[in-house]
């Protein structure tokens, strides 16, 4: 018997089985005492500094966490661990009012005026005395001089949100519900893989993921649990995930990009299920906008306003784009071109959907004008299918975003600290660059062991 092989059998006694649960079992213990400090704060903007110490806290807990459960063999045990923490860590925050955040606030007032008549679409909260138009703390309304560029779908949750949970963290219930549902659907995603508990872990037990979703309450969630489950079952009912990646794409618009591949791989342009799946993809959509058909030629506009005023908040490569270039247009035109001829690529190449997804969401965040802290929870069901320890860290690292929030509620200042965005992201690009390194050498010795 070879080392290897005895060193494996000896990994998997069951002592080193019951670890494994042993190790889950205290690391949920520790990162619900950080999150039960979270809540005994109440209001995050007036202790954001304790957050931001908080966050990057439960980050290194996590991480010990997931080192650990990588390198012990599963057990079914641990998994109910897993999933008993992902609940409780969530439904620990649920309570808490938004803070971090003014974009729930504009998630119930868009809900709220579509009540009273109007088109979200149409009207902007500077206009329209109607509706809370401030957060609980005084601020106004994100984008509060424009009006919304929600995609519709998510205007209709919004809607029947205001209308049967219209308190503050009663509104949050349906983006908490879609992240618990990621979790599960994530879970069956795994079943077959033999590090199914390490790789649950890192999307359930995620800090930055509890916090924006069950402590927040942003709407991303709706989005990602309508794409896990156009991923789950992709390969026995294309036609259906397909509708359910449209469905994601009416929700968030970072879908979109995956549906030339979800096509392609339904067997477009000689498939009948392709022709089928994209036309009953075109009437979910045209259901969606109907109530809002009114404001159809205003949606350009809004969007182009968006893209003007909306530029360099936490971005990383667009930032250095631009410093290149000289121009903000420059800089967006060149990484959406990027974005979406890495689309086309993915595919054309017929690419595994999950991998696009991982591709394709990695380069909007690091081309996007705007990569706000809760964007980055995009990438984080992925990172379950494809580790990368330099993405698992800036996932942390982003809660060192809300240092803008100290400036703000003293001065009403939006300004991001160079030095803090250097914290974020240097230690996530000099990871990669290294991990390409590695790889390269690890290639070119490959290269060399064969020929010799």
């Amino acid at each position: 018997m070879s080392i290897r092989a005895e060193a494996r059998k000896r990994a998997e006694t069951p002592t080193s089985r019951r670890s494994q649960t042993a190790v889950a079992v205290a690391g949920l213990i520790f990162l619900e005492v950080l999150f039960v400090i979270l809540y005994h704060f109440g209001n995050l903007e007036v202790h954001v500094i304790e957050t931001i110490a908080t966050g990057l806290g439960a980050g290194i807990v996590y991480f010990v966490i997931l080192y650990a459960l990588e390198h012990v063999p599963d057990r079914r045990a641990t998994l109910w661990v897993i999933l008993l923490g992902a609940v409780l860590f969530r439904v620990t925050l649920l309570p808490l009012v938004p803070s971090l955040s003014s974009d729930p606030y504009r998630y119930h007032w868009d809900g709220q005026i579509q009540l009273a008549g109007y088109n979200p679409y149409l009207v902007k909260p500077d206009t329209l005395a109607l509706g809370a138009r401030e957060t609980p703390l005084g601020h106004p309304l994100s984008a509060h001089d424009m009006p919304n560029i929600y995609p519709p779908l998510a205007e209709l949750v919004f809607r029947a949100a205001a209308r049967f949970l219209p308190g503050n963290v009663a509104f949050k219930l349906p983006f908490f519900l879609a992240d618990l549902l990621t979790v599960f659907l994530l879970a069956i995603c795994l079943r077959s893989n033999p590090q199914r508990n390490f790789r649950l872990a890192i999307y359930a037990w995620n800090p930055l993921v509890v916090v924006e979703f069950a402590g927040t309450g942003h709407s991303d969630s709706l989005a990602l649990a309508a794409l896990v489950a156009a991923l789950l079952i992709i390969r026995s009912r294309i036609g259906v995930s397909t509708i359910l990646l449209a469905a994601g794409g009416l929700l968030k618009v970072f879908p979109v990009l995956l549906f030339p591949l979800w096509l392609r791989r339904a067997g477009w342009p000689r498939s009948g299920v392709s022709w089928a799946a994209a036309f009953a993809s075109a009437a979910l959509a045209g259901l969606c906008f109907w109530p809002y058909r009114s404001a159809w030629a205003q949606i350009p506009p809004t969007l182009a306003y968006f893209g003007a005023h909306f530029q360099d908040n936490n971005a990383s490569l667009f930032s250095v784009l631009r410093a290149f270039s000289g121009s903000a247009d420059w800089a967006s035109g060149i990484g959406v071109g990027i974005v979406v001829a890495l689309a086309l690529w993915a595919a054309a190449r017929r690419l595994e959907p999950k991998r696009a997804a991982y591709l394709i969401f990695g380069a909007i965040l690091m081309l996007s004008p705007n990569a706000y802290s809760w964007y980055f929870t995009w990438i984080i069901p992925f990172l379950c299918f494809f580790p990368n320890p330099a993405w698992l860290l800036l996932t942390i690292l982003q809660f060192l975003s809300y240092h803008t929030l100290i400036r703000y509620g003293i001065l009403g200042d939006w300004r991001w600290s160079p030095l803090m965005l250097w914290l974020e992201y240097a230690p996530f690009y000099g990871w990669m660059g290294w991990q390409l390194v590695r790889r390269r050498n690890g290639l070119q010795q490959d290269v060399a062991a064969r020929i010799s």
